[in-house]
């Protein structure tokens, strides 16, 4: 079964994402380890690696050229980006699709502890990131990322431990599979 897990930074997707591979035996695909990777390969934080991929499509292009190659050669998968259940329903490719959400205060809480810096610095990130995205999604793709209407499943993640989220979406999916 194919996977997608989107949802906005610090909503809990890679944390999620690893702990149900190891659940359910299949790999996992983070596709936000990658643009961050390209993000330090230019020596460019995520905010103005954004910026440069609203000028340049060819980045987010890439990416998801990437999450389709991933998803065709793979019946077996999880993918985690914020596009991937858009790409993969845009294409006709079956699979259970996961949005993750969470305050703004939690995510940016969470944010901060896993990279260390100021709750100040995270927030002014994070809303960065998420106007740079959005407006490159509608831009590219004339994909609203607030429509979730596209989700198999919708969890709020504020009051919920990593095993509880997994939990939920294990029961989901035996839910999806047994209809």
């Amino acid at each position: 079964m194919r996977i997608t897990i989107s949802g906005p930074p610090g909503s809990g997707k890679t944390t999620a994402c690893r702990l149900l591979s190891e659940r359910l035996g299949i790999k996992a695909v983070v596709f936000g380890e990658f643009f961050r990777k390209l993000a330090a390969e230019r020596g460019m934080t995520l905010a103005e690696f954004g910026e440069l991929a609203e000028k340049d499509p060819s980045i987010d292009e890439k990416i998801d050229s990437m999450i389709l190659d991933v998803a065709r050669s793979n019946a077996d998968i999880i993918l985690e980006s914020r596009l991937s259940a858009y790409m993969l329903t845009r294409n006709n490719i079956p699979a259970f699709r996961i949005y993750l959400g969470a305050s703004l205060e939690t995510r940016i809480g969470r944010v901060g502890i896993r990279d260390g810096k100021s709750m100040d610095e995270i927030y002014r990130h994070t809303i960065e990131r998420q106007s740079s995205e959005a407006k490159r999604y509608k831009i590219y793709y004339d994909i609203d990322i607030e429509d979730k209407s596209i989700y198999d499943l919708i969890l709020d993640t504020d009051d919920l431990t990593p095993d509880q989220v997994v939990e939920r979406i294990l029961k989901a999916l035996e839910e999806s599979t047994c209809s």
